[in-house]
């Protein structure tokens, strides 16, 4: 048999053999990987259909593959355009923490975490590039519109242990937004479950939604009250798509500069102001690491565009 360790010719069967790099990762997450540029709904299709097998046998998308597991990948017919590699500049980004376990990054507003929905790549297929790390896998994400800490991980037992502690609201992570308005309240704790859903251009949004959404938990705390603006400190308790944007909309306090749950022409007037994008920043991380035990307590200051913005309404 020819497996494909590193390559797939999308016209033909592929028989591709799991590295330790993808020990215990879902088969749909695996293929997504490894398939580049092919549209989920089609990976997941395939997976359903039978056609994808792991040492011959069925498997379903939550199937767990094993070091040297062999994939069978059936021929992929899609556009010829999807299935084209596009070059992918390799770059760096501002390092604030590294082990041989996690790389701790400040992320700059813009750039996405990853390739996907009309995005062709993102921080980590350009990490990757560098050619630095045999293995590196995003931990977490921001929004493409959101900056500051972001953390990778470098072996596959450090990516599922810090998920575990994510999973188990066992990090400290807080964020600076810019809100429109006045609070009134110094703390408010804020419990509105998160509906995903996709609107009719395909893009990705959320809402509250009591009946059939997620539990999600912010709590909010107010650092500095201007006339027309709050910027509070806002601590994840849950991880949700979007959750202090729609948070933030939810009590009647939308981010500035927010281009899916703001206020869209106050926006326009804040980026003849200056402020030409979201005023959300991920500025603290805390937890213990999961295998050293160290302490890990990172710091991240605004970005120089949100500061320019935070002092002219200081002056």
């Amino acid at each position: 048999m020819n497996y494909k360790m590193n390559e797939i010719t999308y016209n033909q069967v592929n028989f591709y053999q799991a590295t330790e790099a993808d020990e215990n990762q879902r088969l749909d997450n695996l293929l997504i990987k490894v398939l580049k540029g092919v549209p989920k709904s089609h990976i997941y299709r395939i997976i359903r259909s039978g056609e994808v097998r792991i040492n011959k046998g069925r498997a379903d998308a939550s199937d767990k593959v094993q070091l040297n597991d062999i994939v069978r990948i059936p021929p992929i017919r899609i556009a010829e355009k999807s299935a084209t590699n596009k070059h992918i500049p390799a770059c760096t980004f501002p390092i604030l923490y590294e082990d041989n376990y996690y790389l701790i990054i400040n992320k700059p507003h813009g750039v996405a975490c990853h390739g996907g929905s009309g995005v062709s790549f993102g921080v980590i297929e350009q990490l990757r590039q560098t050619q630095q790390y045999k293995f590196l896998e995003l931990a977490h994400r921001l929004d493409k519109e959101t900056s500051g800490i972001l953390i990778l991980a470098k072996k596959r037992q450090a990516l599922v242990l810090l998920q575990e502690l994510m999973k188990n609201n066992l990090m400290l992570k807080e964020y600076y937004a810019l809100t429109l308005g006045k609070w009134r309240d110094e703390k408010r704790n804020v419990k509105a479950p998160i509906y995903k859903y996709t609107n009719k251009d395909g893009e990705r949004r959320v809402k509250i939604d009591q009946v059939n959404g997620q539990f999600a938990h912010t709590i909010f705390t107010t650092v500095r009250k201007f006339t027309d603006y709050t910027l509070v400190n806002a601590n994840l308790q849950t991880g949700r798509t979007h959750q202090i944007r729609i948070h933030c909309q939810f009590l009647g306090f939308p981010i500035a500069g927010d281009d899916k749950y703001g206020d869209f022409e106050f926006n326009k007037l804040l980026a003849k102001q200056g402020l030409k994008r979201m005023f959300l920043h991920a500025h603290h991380i805390q937890f213990t690491h999961p295998i050293t035990t160290e302490k890990i307590d990172i710091k991240c200051e605004l970005a120089p565009e949100l500061i320019t913005f935070y002092n002219t309404l200081k002056e």
